[in-house]
């Protein structure tokens, strides 16, 4: 028996939630923190230090198959749950996840993804965000009735609930991105079993325990961290298991291809936001001052580890020097290195030093191709090898790696425009389409090239990287995937529409 909401409270199955950062994380299946079925663990290491941090527990098949069942089962009393209920357990763990900030969530993030204390704020405080905007869905989860040519029959559409889900959440952003990969399916009625990365499942099961210590019931969201080595193999089992109707990934498109062909082949629905190469132009009458800014936000907040960063800058001939000046100086100004203990390191290690060699090498090879380097040392540094000061780049070929491959680091390729059919066409030659941004004080000029854009959103007057969970993000294909999270979009995505029509008793039918 689902619990009603008023006795939502800390519930018993959360006491068992692994409180020290050293101690093992378990499994989360079924309301218990257990380990996984045949006691296989992998290391959890900190990527700045290399130090081992603690042991994880890799589910196995067979984990995810008794977590699928359980969600299955869990599924037949959640999505019966009225409305308030709901919204009252999501509205107390927005709560819970503020208090966060003060507990363990700045140790977790720092130590897992070299986080700066700024980007724990973004995600403790964004994910309570989308914890609240979450909850007011509840009652807008909303259906039709249309007219019928029959007489005495009435029609009715109803949104209903799928069942159980299937989400992978990544590390860059592992709090808010967790969240938004359960949310809006468990606010819809679905259950959900959730694999989050190997690199940070400690800072992910933060959104599992708040909604947990508010009330959420046992199976309606299970927790699945797993080994690299094993990734794969319990990964297509679950898109493939028939109890699961539905998919969400968020990561590299590398992946979603995979995730997207094994889901073709039993026709299932996903969601997927994958990889993003973000363009900004900025037009000759822009505020530069504001342009330089929202660019060198968008572009190097978390070291541009997101799929929304910044990457190319497309400038009008007339201020491209004005602006460049601008970037350098800002640019510059940052302190990149260490952040552990130091306060006012803005630019922190990459989340590997395999990543961090693989950024390393696209700027290179642009630079021994005759790309111009503006700014940047061309040295990784950090004890493991992970750090990389942020670098500019201008005369970048269309044919070099750099030009069409998402970067994920601290990286800016600058070029310039003329007119604006060229701006635009420099911004649509990509496969990605996910965000951009224009900066010009002409709104009407804003308005008509953000409508050319081949982007899922296109900002006018603010950085690439902006997120509100009202928001229905996703790209337009190609790269950047298809489908959308947030808002009524998101309900959409996780409910089915459903035909149910009433005929008046007594109707005479005619062949």
């Amino acid at each position: 028996m689902v619990p009603h909401a008023e006795a939502a409270g800390t519930s018993p199955q959360a006491a068992n939630a692994p409180s020290s950062i050293t101690q093992r994380q378990l499994l989360y299946v079924n309301g218990e923190y257990r380990e996984s079925s045949d006691g296989a663990t992998f290391p959890v290491k900190n990527p700045m230090t290399g130090e081992l941090i603690y042991e994880c527990a890799s589910a196995s098949v067979e984990d995810y198959a008794t977590a699928i069942d359980n969600a299955h089962t869990a599924y037949q009393t959640w999505s019966q749950t009225s409305p308030s209920a709901r919204r009252r357990i999501f509205l107390k763990a927005a709560d819970i996840m503020e208090s966060y900030i003060k507990a363990d969530a700045p140790q977790l993030m720092s130590q897992e993804v070299s986080a700066t204390m700024h980007w724990v704020r973004v995600n403790v405080f964004a994910t309570a965000g989308l914890f609240r905007e979450t909850a007011s869905l509840a009652t807008h989860i909303r259906g039709e009735i249309i007219p019928a040519d029959r007489p005495g029959t009435t029609i009715m559409v109803e949104r209903q609930a799928v069942g159980v889900v299937f989400a992978i959440s990544p590390w860059n952003a592992p709090i808010n991105l967790t969240a938004r990969a359960i949310a809006c399916p468990l606010i819809c009625g679905n259950t959900v079993v959730l694999k989050p990365s190997e690199y940070s499942p400690k800072s992910q099961d933060l959104a599992i325990r708040a909604l947990t210590a508010a009330g959420l019931p046992p199976g309606c969201v299970n927790f699945l961290p797993t080994s690299a080595e094993q990734t794969p193999r319990v990964t297509e089992f679950a898109v493939k298991h028939p109890k699961v109707l539905r998919v969400n990934f968020t990561g590299s498109d590398r992946v979603g291809r995979i995730i997207a062909g094994w889901a073709a082949t039993c026709l299932k629905q996903c969601v997927l936001e994958l990889g993003g190469k973000a363009p900004v132009i900025v037009f000759e009458d822009a505020n530069i001052d504001d342009a330089v800014e929202a660019v060198v936000f968008g572009a190097l907040a978390f070291s541009g580890q997101v799929c929304m960063s910044t990457e190319r800058v497309i400038l009008h001939k007339s201020i491209s020097q004005e602006f460049r000046d601008g970037l350098l100086k800002k640019v510059q100004s940052l302190k990149t290195g260490n952040h552990l203990g130091d306060s006012e390191v803005s630019i922190s290690g990459l989340f590997t030093s395999t990543h961090a060699t693989r950024v390393m090498g696209l700027i290179k090879r642009a630079v021994d191709g005759g790309a111009k380097l503006l700014t940047g040392d061309l040295q990784i540094t950090g004890p493991q090898g992970t750090v990389i000061a942020p670098h500019v780049l201008e005369n970048v070929r269309s044919d070099m790696d750099i030009a069409h491959k998402e970067t994920f680091g601290p990286v800016m390729i600058l070029s310039e425009f003329d007119t604006d059919q060229e701006a635009v066409d420099t911004a649509n030659d990509s496969e990605f389409s996910l965000c951009g941004s224009v900066f010009t004080r002409d709104t009407m000029k804003a308005l008509d090239v953000a409508r050319r854009l081949r982007l899922g959103a296109c900002h006018i007057n603010g950085p690439t990287l902006y997120v509100e969970s009202t928001l229905p993000s996703g790209g337009t294909g190609g790269s950047s995937g298809y489908g959308r999270f947030g808002g009524i979009a998101g309900v959409e995505e996780f409910t089915e529409r459903k035909i149910i029509t009433l005929a008046k008793p007594g109707m005479k039918l005619t062949l």
